[in-house]
């Protein structure tokens, strides 16, 4: 929708073109025939100021109205294409083309006209051979260079894209299309430097094109200038607020210099353009667990999981957040979809464990450890010995020992988290709290466990 409203807007600037080069025709006809050149005057006048002034439909209308000497005009002809195309009369238009076609096959503006036509109607043939000839006259022609480039965009060919960006810029220095997209092929290039000096010159150009804006908040917030990248990103949002792109980079860039309610309300709005997009719940769940916030954090990681079941990631923290609220099958089924994510994560299997266990589903959990163990082919491994303790309900002096040995810190906290949790779980309170006080002092939040060990100590 963005791109069709773009190629309206040059259609509109086409016309102004057009009007430019009927006024020598006229100039001349006011000399030869006074009472015709007058008519003919007066409606280029009307023409103009409904173009500047008025509607795409008042404009054609005029055309009901036209002065007989200029009915077979080639360039209001390709004028009276354009608006049509650009109303959606691709039809009409295309009938006018191809009988311009016909008259003047090397006029540029026909062939134009031919190109834009074969566009809108979705003729993929006819659109090539009409560029083909419009780049055999005029090489670094603008339009057909921007088409071309466009194309390689959408199949992600940055360098090819650029280069005919680039060869558009040859050809009309200032297009703010290629200027537009040439800085995007770079940007995505990592050539920053003609990135920026692309999105510079389009800025000095039009500083209320709201997607150079939001380049130039990129650029500054890849530099930590978040203040003047928020700059940048409101004024894409005051040109463009419908743009849930915008409203995303506003909220992360709020975040880092530690306005969360900024954040908070950028991302809010981003869900309320975009409600079955998965990405705002998640920057919301994400914001309001860092605060603390966890009901909010736990209903909207559901919402993301909900919009999009194969978003992995959130699974894990829906899978902790669920445990601390005691949803034990919900954090279970969590959990399982984590695991499918990464099957080798002994973390997930024994949170599933203790999810069963906590659930007393006794058979479920003999079942699911009888099958852990089996996988696991090194029984000296600690791995091996903790699910085997959960499916024993014994051996735990021998996993103690275990851990005392571990030298690796993240690991020798989780098996300690483990541990406690097996206590816990069996009843042996004071041995469980010994050991969720021994992770807790470890200070390195490096596994999820830790955050698990601090609730179950009492740390909020």
């Amino acid at each position: 929708m963005k791109k069709l409203f773009q190629k309206r807007t040059v259609i509109i600037f086409c016309a102004v073109f057009f009007l430019a080069a009927v006024s020598i025709p006229v100039a001349f006809a006011q000399n030869s025939q006074p009472a015709n050149s007058s008519q003919e005057i007066q409606f280029v006048q009307k023409l103009s100021s409904v173009l500047q002034n008025g509607t795409i439909e008042q404009a054609l209308s005029l055309f009901e109205s036209i002065p007989e000497n200029l009915k077979n005009d080639t360039e209001l002809l390709c004028l009276k294409g354009s608006l049509l195309l650009s109303s959606g009369k691709t039809e009409q238009a295309e009938k006018i083309a191809s009988s311009l076609f016909e008259k003047e096959p090397k006029n540029i503006e026909v062939l134009n006209l031919n190109f834009m036509a074969a566009k809108q109607k979705g003729d993929k043939v006819n659109k090539a051979k009409f560029i083909k000839q419009i780049l055999a006259i005029e090489p670094y022609n603008a339009e057909a260079n921007i088409e071309l480039a466009d194309e390689q965009s959408l199949k992600k060919n940055w360098r090819n894209a650029r280069d005919y960006y680039k060869k558009a810029l040859f050809g009309d220095r200032t297009n703010e299309e290629a200027l537009l997209g040439y800085g995007k092929m770079c940007y995505y290039m990592e050539k920053d430097d003609d990135a920026k000096d692309a999105f510079n010159r389009l800025y000095k150009l039009n500083p209320n094109n709201p997607q150079v804006n939001s380049y130039l908040g990129k650029y500054e917030a890849e530099n930590t200038q978040y203040k003047k990248a928020i700059e940048y990103i409101k004024a894409a949002i005051k040109i463009d607020p419908s743009n849930t792109d915008y409203w995303f980079d506003l909220g992360t860039w709020s975040r880092m210099t530690g306005d969360y309610s900024g954040a908070e309300s950028a991302w809010k709005q981003a869900v309320a353009l975009e409600p079955e997009y998965f990405l705002g719940y998640a920057y919301l769940a994400g914001l309001y667990d860092e605060q603390g916030r966890r009901e909010e954090a736990l209903s909207y990681y559901r919402l993301t999981v909900e919009k999009n079941p194969q978003y992995y990631y959130a699974y894990e923290s829906l899978g902790i957040l669920a445990w601390g609220a005691g949803s034990w099958e919900e954090s279970q089924k969590a959990f399982e979809q984590a695991l499918k994510k990464n099957p080798d994560s002994i973390s997930y299997k024994l949170m599933i464990t203790a999810c069963l266990f906590k659930q007393k589903k006794n058979l479920e959990l003999r079942t699911f450890t009888e099958s852990l163990m089996k996988k696991l082919t090194n029984r000296q491994s600690l791995d091996y010995k903790i699910v085997r303790m959960y499916h024993d309900r014994g051996g735990d002096s021998e996993v103690a020992l275990n851990i005392s040995k571990e030298t690796n810190r993240t690991k020798k906290g989780r098996y300690l988290f483990y541990l406690a949790l097996y206590y816990e779980l069996t009843g042996k309170d004071s041995l469980a709290q010994k050991y969720y006080n021994e992770v807790t002092a470890m200070q390195s939040p490096m596994f999820f466990e830790y955050r698990l060990a601090q609730w179950a100590s009492g740390i909020k």
